[in-house]
C-alpha cells in the first residue's frame, strides 16, 4: 500500500543529508593542493571544469565528479573502511552517477514532477528528524559550504527516483493468497529459533542479453574476487573495488536481514554459515554474487496471544497531486466536483476513482484500499473514519500523500491476528520479490543508456 513506499524517500533523503553535509568539508579540504583529488594548483588558480562522460542528452562533469568522489571518499572513512586504489574508487563513483542520470532521465521522461510545496515538506521532516528548525539546518549546511538550493536539487532527485521506482518496480509487483499460503505452511514447519544476519554483498552483473563471452568474463571476474577472498583479502575493500551492486561504495553492506525474507537462493546458501564466512558464487539472472555472512543473532519469538479484535474499516479513496498545471486550489476544486458528481449519481464512485486518482495501485480497483486497522492508512484516514458512516464520502482530506476523497463502505469487528500473520507473510514475500526486481530493472536502464567516456583533457 502507498504509506510503505512513498514515505521510504525521507529516510534516505536524511541519510543523503548527512552524507552531503560531510561530504562538503570534504570537498573543500580535497580542493587543497596535493590533496590527491583535484590537480595542484595555486590559491589563486581556478579549476576548468569539462565533460567526464555522456549520459544520453546529458553530461556528467569532472567537477560533479570530484564532488561526489569527495563525499563518498568521506563515507567510507566514518565506516572505518579499507580504501580501494583511487582509480578504482573513481570508477566505481561514476558508474554510480551514470545510473542515477539516468534514472533521472526516465523519471522526467514519464512525467515525474515534485512540487515546491511537495520539496518543503519533505524537507521539514528532515530537519524534524535531526531536530533542527529549517533554518537552523540550512544555517548548519552553509557554514560547511553547502549551498541550501543545491541540497533542495538533490533531495528533488531523491523523491523523484523514489517514485520513479514505486512505478516501475513496487506497483509492478503482486503477491498472491496461493503464496502467501505455502509461506505460512513453510514458516510453521521451520526451526523453532529465529536468526537475523548481518549481511554483505559483491555483485559482478551480467549485461542484459549478454554474449556467452560476457558472460564468461563476467564469471571471471566473480572468481578472481572469491579467490582474494579466500586468501585473506578484506570483503568491504573488494566490494567497493569490483561490485557492480548500489551498495558498493558503502562496502556491500546491506546490514541485518531476516534470511526468509531474501531470495531463497540466497537464504539457502548463508543458512550454511558461521559468522564472518562467505558464500561460493551465487548466480542469478542480475549476475555472479558472493554475500558475507558477518554475524548472527537470535530473536525471540513472539508470544503466543489470545484473540486480538479490533474495529475494521472498508474504505476506497480518490487520490490527486499537485502539478504545475494544477495548483492546491484547482486540485481541491476539482474533487469537490467528483464528490457532487457521486452525490448526484451522476457517476459510481469507483468508476470516478477509475477516472481521475492519482494512487496507481488502487485506481485500477475503484479505490479500494481494502479492510484497515487503525493506525494502517495515517492519522487523517482515521480521522476521517470516525466522522463518516457507511456509504458516506468525507469533505477533501490532505495527507502527506496529496489531497483525498475517502469513502467508508463498511465496518466489523473480528479477530485480526490471523490477518496479520498472512499480512506481514505477504509483506515479507512483496520485500523480496522488489529486491529481485530492483536489480534487474537498474541493469535494465544502465543497458540501454547511451554512455560515452570523454578522453582526458
Amino acid at each position: 500500500m502507498m504509506r510503505s513506499t512513498r514515505l521510504h524517500h525521507i529516510t534516505l533523503a536524511a541519510a543523503l543529508l548527512c552524507s552531503l553535509t560531510a561530504g562538503q568539508a570534504l570537498a573543500q579540504e580535497a580542493a587543497k593542493p596535493g590533496s590527491g583529488f583535484l590537480p595542484p594548483a595555486s590559491s589563486n588558480a581556478k579549476v576548468i571544469d569539462s565533460i567526464h562522460v555522456v549520459v544520453n542528452d546529458e553530461v556528467i562533469t569532472k567537477n560533479e565528479v570530484r564532488n561526489r568522489l569527495a563525499a563518498t571518499t568521506q563515507n567510507l572513512k566514518a565506516r572505518n573502511m579499507q580504501m580501494p586504489d583511487q582509480s578504482v574508487l573513481e570508477r566505481q563513483v561514476v558508474e554510480s552517477m551514470i545510473i542515477e542520470r539516468a534514472q533521472l532521465q526516465l523519471a522526467k521522461e514519464m512525467g515525474v514532477r515534485v512540487s515546491d510545496r511537495q520539496l518543503d515538506a519533505t524537507i521539514g521532516r528532515i530537519a524534524e528528524n535531526q531536530k533542527m528548525s529549517v533554518q537552523e539546518m540550512r544555517n548548519q549546511m552553509e557554514k560547511e559550504g553547502m549551498t541550501f538550493a543545491q541540497f533542495r536539487e538533490d533531495i528533488r532527485n531523491e523523491i523523484m527516483l523514489s517514485q520513479l521506482r514505486e512505478h516501475e518496480v513496487d506497483a509492478k509487483v503482486q503477491v498472491s493468497e496461493a503464496e502467501i499460503d505455502t509461506y505460512l505452511v513453510a514458516s510453521k514447519a521451520a526451526a523453532a529459533e529465529k536468526v537475523e544476519m548481518n549481511l554483505a554483498q559483491i555483485l559482478v552483473a551480467v549485461p542484459e542479453n549478454a554474449s556467452p563471452e560476457q558472460i564468461a568474463a563476467r564469471r571471471a571476474r566473480a572468481e578472481e574476487v572469491a579467490r582474494q577472498l579466500r586468501t585473506g583479502a578484506d570483503f568491504a575493500k573488494m566490494a567497493a573495488t569490483y561490485s557492480d551492486a548500489p551498495d558498493a561504495l558503502k562496502g556491500g553492506d546491506i546490514g541485518w536481514r531476516d534470511p526468509d525474507r531474501l531470495p531463497p537462493v540466497f537464504a539457502t546458501e548463508l543458512r550454511k554459515l558461521n559468522a564472518g564466512q562467505v558464500t561460493p558464487i551465487i548466480k542469478t539472472n542480475v549476475g555472479f554474487h558472493i554475500l558475507k555472512m558477518a554475524d548472527k543473532r537470535s530473536l525471540a519469538e513472539a508470544a503466543e496471544g489470545g484473540a486480538e479484535v479490533i474495529q475494521q474499516t472498508r474504505a476506497s479513496h480518490i487520490l490527486m497531486k499537485p502539478t504545475p498545471t494544477m495548483d492546491v486550489a484547482a486540485v481541491k476544486r476539482k474533487l469537490l466536483e467528483i464528490k457532487e458528481k457521486i452525490a448526484n449519481n451522476a457517476g459510481t464512485f469507483e468508476e470516478l476513482a477509475r477516472q481521475y486518482s492519482q494512487d496507481n495501485i488502487t485506481a485500477v480497483k475503484g479505490g479500494d484500499l481494502g479492510w484497515l486497522a487503525p493506525g494502517d492508512a495515517g492519522p487523517e484516514f482515521d480521522q476521517a473514519f470516525a466522522s463518516l458512516k457507511p456509504g458516506e464520502v468525507s469533505d477533501v482530506i490532505e495527507s502527506p500523500f496529496g489531497y483525498h476523497l475517502i469513502r467508508v463502505a463498511e465496518r466489523k469487528s473480528e479477530d485480526v491476528k490471523q490477518q496479520k500473520e498472512r499480512n506481514v507473510a505477504r509483506q515479507v514475500l512483496r520485500e523480496r520479490k522488489i529486491q529481485e526486481a530492483m536489480e534487474d530493472w537498474i541493469r535494465q536502464v544502465r543497458d540501454r543508456a547511451y554512455v560515452e567516456f570523454r578522453e582526458e583533457a
